[in-house]
């Protein structure tokens, strides 16, 4: 399968962006429009306003795009940041996009909400439409938002660890259903060999990162930046040494948390609370 492609800086604005990517895509390819759409059963004028910026199609045709180009993931992310309003997605958060595409392994830490790699729809929906989307917006960005766990999920898909406080996981969705679903999926893949859950229990006390979700990219030249983000704002951190002391305070977290095998026990008994409620 082939390896994902690096995103390099050519436009700033993400729509053109994301039509520049399409266009380098099918070209290196030596795929003409029409020989693009025979192959992709989609008519071929549509490939054609999408690389002229006309449009930008939907979360579909961009996932099976994804999987035609060998390109797991960017193509979808690309297109979330096109679709979205540049007051929501601004320059730093646009490079962490395009760097998560790019990166050889994955590790975070959950202080209030699961990260959207690890996401069920109803999960996400419920998410963000608590931050405010609502409507065709709201559907888009659960689309594209479930487009980004293939980065997870395929055959040469990169390692991703991450920490989850137990605050989230006692923080249940308004929807019973559909959160024993979002149970039941952090326990399958709690089994993938790529992916290690941790619980940071409650019993664990006070912690270094108890205000602040984090991930970390490790990237294909081997440096490692950081992402922060609180209910306001994000951060990418890119420098060695505040990098550095926030790899020390994960760390330090990670030793307080239970191990892998004893995180996917804890996952599995709130999801037989939650299947022994008398209310659902």
């Amino acid at each position: 399968m082939p390896t994902r492609r690096a995103v390099t800086g050519r436009s700033r604005e993400p729509r053109a962006r994301f039509a520049e990517e399409l266009r380098h895509l099918r070209t290196e390819r030596g795929d003409s429009l029409r020989q693009l759409g025979e192959r992709m059963g989609w008519d071929w004028s549509l490939f054609g306003k999408m690389e002229k910026g006309e449009t930008v199609g939907g979360p579909e045709v961009v996932q099976a795009l994804d999987q035609y180009y060998g390109t797991p993931g960017l193509l979808l992310a690309m297109w979330e940041l096109a679709i979205s309003d540049q007051s929501q997605f601004k320059e730093r958060y646009q490079r962490y996009m395009a760097l998560e595409a790019e990166a050889t392994s994955l590790w975070h830490f959950a202080v209030s909400v699961l990260p959207g790699l690890l996401q069920t729809p109803g999960y996400a929906r419920e998410i963000l439409a608590a931050g405010g989307s609502k409507g065709e917006a709201l559907e888009q960005q659960v689309e594209a938002r479930m487009g980004r766990r293939e980065l997870l999920l395929g055959e040469d898909s990169p390692p991703f660890r991450t920490i989850v406080s137990e605050a989230v996981l006692r923080t249940p969705l308004r929807d019973v259903a559909e959160w024993r679903r979002q149970l039941e999926y952090l326990g399958e893949l709690g089994a993938r060999e790529n992916v290690t859950l941790h619980v940071l229990p409650f019993s664990a006390g006070p912690y270094g990162l108890d205000s602040t979700a984090l991930m970390f990219l490790r990237l294909p030249d081997g440096r490692t930046v950081a992402y922060t983000e609180n209910a306001y704002r994000g951060d990418l951190i890119e420098a060695n040494q505040p990098v550095d002391r926030l790899q020390r305070a994960y760390d330090a977290v990670r030793d307080l948390a239970l191990s892998p095998a004893e995180s996917r026990k804890f996952v599995l008994s709130l999801l037989e609370e939650v299947r022994c409620d008398p209310s659902t």
